[in-house]
């Protein structure tokens, strides 16, 4: 029997690796400008055609590479930044895997011009699908100038299961700005087909933020700083009014590099306990910087999800932080009785000025139980059932409620009392025990399927705003808006865009107690999550976003009378059981388990 193990061709394992490496056109995008910033550029510019499908191509004047660097570059394992083990835990610099060139040769077809300052002519350099094509020399400017044309090109399986254009653009507008928020100091553009989305000077970390993520974060962000033996923190916190449900700017970084981080996510949503609404996320912008050693940023392919070495203590540390941060600007609400208005209170003088008892007309001889006194009990109406027909043919055919579960469970009139537990749970008594139903996911539920309604009968009307409002967008968002323009008008949106963003002129009517700018946030952001975009699917995503953004929230107090409409109009809806976002809207709590665990 002959021998079946064998050594992978490189245009191979090139491509293998490519599929940790290269996932999408965003993931090339990211590894050409870290490439650039650890250049040392000062300038860089990424220009794509159709998201990135077409063409990638990232230029700037750093460093530059000599002829046999180029050529060099290309070469699996090669690297600038790495000579020994021990510096895998030294590294300050970004791109030091030495995958990403060769990775990104493997799957498209590249071309590099570059040249360095002390070097008369350049190099051009040309390589498809990891086959040397040509090497040339060429006048071009200092500094590195890529081109990734047809991405994928050879691997067709990987091309197909690309998203839209507008989900593959928004992912470079991701990585895109997940590099220019941590490296102020560098001027950045991006171009779409042709149209810049962003223009970028070279600036503070606060400017910077604000020229991301659009002029209105100027006046919510709060700065963090704290300096310990185990690490510096500092960055910007969003105050407690620029929450939002869905779609808030957060950001964590750690020595210049973005991460995901769960737990110290948990750290800022516990700073901001009782401050915010529950299920509500505050925007954040922070920067952590640590030892290299006491981090550990490989283990994830994408090196977004790092291990710290001090996890506990940073978290104590950071939630601090922040509860200073908010705590020092003084924006926990607080009763001001030192202000232009305040009552005036009469001051004694011990020989001087007469005070008067205060008077209170009123009626000695009222008795409410009497009726003959001047104030009579109103009688009831004749015919008051026809005033309230649900309850008179609820009474008469309990089903009305709606069916739960092929009618197995009806709620119990004979207990019109309602529970609110903890501000987001309401418990009331069902036939077979006790049901517990989460109201925030029931209110979404209601509205949604009221909205749906509206939009299935053109029933949408827009309600204009007596005061315009101006409501400023990320790149992000503006991507979003164009994907989704016809259907917001269609929804009731009346807005005018600008270069900034909208001015926001109506909105869907029958949508009240909501901001108008977080409205539309909310529905925007909804947009910029959906995959596809078919038209009845942006359709659901959009009224999924205002239903989220006008439901009752956790933490709000609801009466008796309040829960009883919450509680009949789901058991009117088509679904009772699953909210539309995927999550279970209630459960029973069997009598017989009830019984069994008490005895």
């Amino acid at each position: 029997m002959s021998d079946i193990i064998q050594l992978l061709p490189d245009s191979v394992a090139n491509q293998i690796a490519a599929g940790e490496v290269i996932q999408r056109p965003a993931s090339v995008v990211k590894e050409l400008v870290e490439n650039a910033v650890d250049a040392g550029a000062n300038n860089i510019h990424v220009s794509v055609v159709d998201a990135g499908r077409t063409t990638i191509q990232v230029v700037d004047d750093g460093m530059g590479m000599s002829t046999t660097d180029a050529r060099l570059a290309f070469e699996r394992h090669a690297t600038s930044k790495i000579r020994q083990a021990d510096d895998l835990f030294a590294l300050r610099t970004m791109g030091f895997r030495g995958e990403a060139l060769p990775s990104i040769a493997a799957v498209a077809q590249v071309e590099l011009r570059t040249r360095r300052e002390e070097d008369e002519l350049g190099t051009l350099l040309n390589i498809s699908g990891s086959r040397f094509i040509s090497q040339e020399p060429v006048a071009c400017q200092q500094g590195s100038n890529f081109k990734v044309e047809n991405l994928f090109f050879n691997v067709p399986a990987r091309r197909k299961f690309l998203k839209s254009n507008a989900t593959e653009l928004g992912n470079v507008l991701s990585a895109f700005e997940r590099i220019v928020l941590v490296n102020p100091d560098i001027t950045f553009s991006l171009q779409s087909n042709g149209t810049e989305l962003m223009n970028l000077p070279a600036t503070g970390l606060r400017q910077r933020i604000v020229d991301v993520v659009g002029k209105r974060a100027n006046q919510d962000l709060l700065p963090v700083e704290v300096e310990t033996g185990l690490c510096r923190i500092y960055g910007y916190v969003g105050k407690p009014e620029a929450s939002r449900k869905k779609g808030a700017q957060q950001f964590f970084f750690v020595n210049g590099r973005f991460m995901r981080h769960a737990y110290f996510n948990k750290a800022i949503q516990t700073a901001y306990e009782r401050i915010v609404p529950q299920g509500e996320q505050v925007p954040y912008f922070i920067y952590f910087e640590v030892e290299p050693a006491d981090i550990d940023v490989n283990i994830h392919p994408t090196k977004t999800e790092i291990k710290f070495e001090n996890e506990q203590a940073i978290w104590q540390i950071l939630t601090a932080a922040i509860r200073d941060a908010v705590g020092r600007f003084n924006e926990v609400p607080t009763i001001d009785f030192d202000t232009v208005g305040r009552p005036d209170i009469p001051v004694f003088h011990e020989h001087g000025g007469t005070t008067t008892m205060p008077k209170t007309d009123y009626n000695p001889g009222y008795n409410p139980f009497d009726g003959n006194t001047t104030r009579k009990k109103q009688d009831v109406p004749e015919q008051w059932e026809q005033l309230f027909p649900d309850v008179v043919e609820r009474k008469k055919d309990p089903g009305l409620f709606g069916q739960m579960d092929n009618a197995v469970d009806i709620i119990d009139d004979k207990s019109t009392d309602h529970y609110q537990y903890k501000g987001r749970y309401i418990m009331t008594a069902v036939k077979s025990g006790l049901m517990v139903i989460d109201q925030h996911r029931a209110h979404l539920r209601i509205l949604y399927e009221d909205y749906m309604n509206r939009v299935r009968n053109h029933h949408w009307a827009t309600q204009r705003l007596l005061f315009p409002e101006e409501l400023s967008l990320s790149a992000t968002d503006k991507v979003a808006l164009q994907t989704v323009e016809k259907e917001l008008r269609d929804l009731g949106f009346d807005f005018e865009k600008t270069d900034d963003g909208v001015v926001l002129r109506g909105i869907p009517a029958g949508i009240e107690d909501v901001a108008p700018a977080t409205l539309m946030a909310d529905v925007l952001a909804q947009a910029a999550s959906l995959e596809q975009k078919a038209t009845e699917q942006m359709m659901e995503a959009l009224v999924l976003g205002m239903a989220r953004s006008a439901s009752i929230p956790y933490g709000q107090v609801l009466s008796n009378e309040e829960m009883g409409h919450l509680v009949n109009g789901l058991f009117r809806c088509g679904d009772v059981n699953i909210a539309p976002d995927g999550h279970r809207i209630h459960f029973i709590l069997e009598q017989r388990e009830i019984e069994k665990t008490l005895g």
